[in-house]
């Protein structure tokens, strides 16, 4: 018999996509939610950047997991989100971002868990990439417990300034291209925690993805029904810690 995983990469082969009949509506391009409360976000290009060049920066970067106490300034937050998923233009059915993806579907919600930015209080928030801005989810106290045991207790989670959630809406990428878009929705994940990491050792950071979660407490602390729409990766990320 077949592992699941073989039975995966046979049944989304590229062969097997087939048009999808009545497909309706074209799904938003992003998930519908009422933005009272929402903190629009200074301009990315507030940030002041490293003198580094991109060839120093790819060749810096390593996974980082442990960080400083430092915060991270409104700037240096919006940077990063402006990095991962900013979006440059907004038309009536697809954005065009900084990271690619199949279709210019962008089929992923970013979550952030904030521990440690200036002028934010901690918690929960979701990114509006079209406005630029955040939106409080949940500012609980034990909200970074939460998603600190989603990921397998892994602590960094909770002593980064920020971690960051992908998280599909899964009808976003299979309007397009049915069992094929799982594939994709997992490269675009990619090409977003890259950007994000690149972007932070830009500016003094490092960050580490993640990808060992418990999927179901995960998508429960988020919100998300595990089906439709759920977590497909994570990334922590903080100020590099002084050397002594």
């Amino acid at each position: 018999m077949n592992s699941i995983g073989k039975q995966f990469m046979e049944m989304t082969k590229y062969k097997n996509m087939t048009e999808r009949q009545n497909k309706g509506a074209q799904p938003p391009l992003e998930a519908v939610t009422e933005a009272d409360g929402a903190i629009m976000l200074p301009k990315p290009e507030e940030v002041p950047f490293s003198q580094a060049n991109l060839l120093d920066i790819i060749n810096a970067r390593r996974s980082l997991r442990g960080y400083s106490e430092a915060a991270l300034s409104a700037a240096e937050f919006s940077f990063l989100l402006w990095c991962c998923q900013g979006v440059k233009e907004a038309h009536p059915k697809h954005t065009l971002r900084t990271v690619p993806s199949a279709g210019a579907r962008h089929a992923f919600e970013t979550f952030i868990l904030v521990n440690r930015v200036e002028g934010f209080q901690p918690g929960l928030y979701r990114y509006l990439a079209i406005k630029h801005a955040v939106l409080p989810v949940n500012l609980d106290d034990g909200v970074a417990e939460l998603l600190t045991a989603g990921c397998l207790g892994q602590g960094m989670v909770a002593t980064s300034a920020i971690a960051v959630f992908w998280t599909a809406e899964l009808e976003r990428m299979y309007y397009r291209y049915n069992e094929r878009g799982y594939r994709y929705l997992h490269l675009d994940a990619g090409h977003a925690c890259q950007n994000l990491m690149l972007a932070a050792e830009a500016i003094g950071c490092g960050a580490c993805a993640i990808a060992a979660f418990d999927d179901d407490a995960l998508n429960c602390a988020l919100g998300l029904d595990g089906i439709d729409k759920f977590t497909v990766y994570v990334a922590a990320l903080g100020k590099k810690p002084e050397l002594k």
